[in-house]
């Protein structure tokens, strides 16, 4: 059975998935945006077998988080750099180690994002732009929005965290 396609969705979690949801690809980004570019590098830093990492980075090129650069003529060699929508999912990833670190490091935690300058621990948080105040699930929920089907924009009111009910808004 083929996994399903989410493109086709109206939920951006469920397209992001579809585009970096394969847990090798996440390892890939990982190390790229610790410097790594070269098939070899990646090759060597996660312990992939080749037609895996064919596969990934093909598959990640081809949804623009990279864009692969050739870097040597003969023998053909090619490089994986990062795009504005690739760097763009460095928050992501920061998430990811944050969450991992407090929920599943139960002896301490083996890598810790710090300050590139100092190298002082960070604690990412993830906060409103407009206000800085944190974002949590508490004071957040999730509204249609502008091109919002009619069938999302039900389902997205049927949901218990909109009550009480704010389905007219954006309508």
């Amino acid at each position: 059975m083929q996994p399903k396609s989410f493109f086709r969705t109206e939920c951006p979690a469920a397209r992001a998935l579809e585009t970096v949801g394969e847990w090798w690809s996440i390892l890939i980004l990982r190390d790229a945006f610790q410097g790594m570019s070269r098939f070899d590098e990646f090759q060597q830093s996660l312990g992939i077998a080749p037609n895996i990492l064919s596969r990934r980075l093909a598959h990640l090129t081809e949804a623009g988080m990279f864009v692969r650069h050739r870097y040597s003529a003969r023998p053909p060699r090619y490089e994986y750099l990062l795009t504005p929508k690739g760097r763009d999912f460095f928050p992501v990833l920061v998430a990811l180690f944050a969450w991992g670190n407090k929920h599943l490091a139960p002896n301490g935690e083996s890598i810790v994002l710090a300050n590139r300058k100092d190298v002082r621990p960070l604690e990412p948080v993830m906060v409103d732009a407009a206000d800085m105040h944190l974002i949590t699930s508490a004071n957040a929920v999730l509204v249609p929005g502008p091109r919002a089907s009619r069938e999302m924009r039900k389902r997205l009111a049927s949901l218990k965290a909109m009550n009480p009910d704010i389905s007219t808004l954006g309508s």
